[in-house]
């Protein structure tokens, strides 16, 4: 896929995204009653001293890049809902989450995972740096879970072919508790 393909379809899903952006001020404040316990595997434990603040189910795709004949993942890219279904967040490369709602932003790297069969692995990922101080400033850890889909092709690849694949998880948040 070309690069201005590329620029396309992630044009379109943002502003799929972003229609849906004007019934989200307001919504996922800190007011908001304080998140269920997710499970996790033992693997994906977040370190003792953190409390869980948010919990978000995402739909989005895994984008893939054919690298040496090979699919590589390039970048994700999703919304993360909130308990109504109202997009609060949106989810892409680096990896990167962005609040809808408040402009708050938190970057994370994977440090462990729990594959699944058939489906993307769940994650556990540490906050590399944060923006802002809504719903996702301070944030600690992140916990990829529920995860459906987004596996990259079975089949060979040439040239620069990228392929977007649809997946769905529950992203769970972190902060340090006081």
């Amino acid at each position: 896929m070309k690069l201005t393909k590329r620029i396309a379809l992630t044009a379109a899903g943002l502003a799929a995204a972003t229609a849906l952006l004007g019934a989200t001020t307001g919504y996922a404040t800190p007011s908001d009653p304080a998140p269920r316990p997710v499970k996790a595997p033992a693997a994906l434990k977040v370190p003792d001293g953190n409390k869980l603040t948010g919990v978000y189910p995402a739909r989005g795709v895994q984008t893939y890049t054919c690298t040496d004949g090979a699919w590589k993942l390039l970048e994700p890219a999703a919304t993360l809902s909130d308990k109504r279904g109202r997009t609060v967040a949106l989810h892409s490369r680096g990896p990167v989450w962005v609040s809808t709602v408040d402009g708050s932003a938190v970057n994370a790297a994977a440090i462990a995972n729990s594959p699944k069969t058939g489906t993307i692995p769940e994650l556990l990922l540490q906050a590399t740096a944060t923006r802002g101080t809504g719903i996702f400033g301070g944030v600690s850890y992140i916990q990829r879970l529920n995860t459906t889909g987004g596996v990259a092709p079975a089949t060979a690849c040439t040239g620069t072919d990228q392929v977007g694949v649809q997946y769905t998880a529950t992203y769970a948040f972190y902060k340090p508790a006081k």
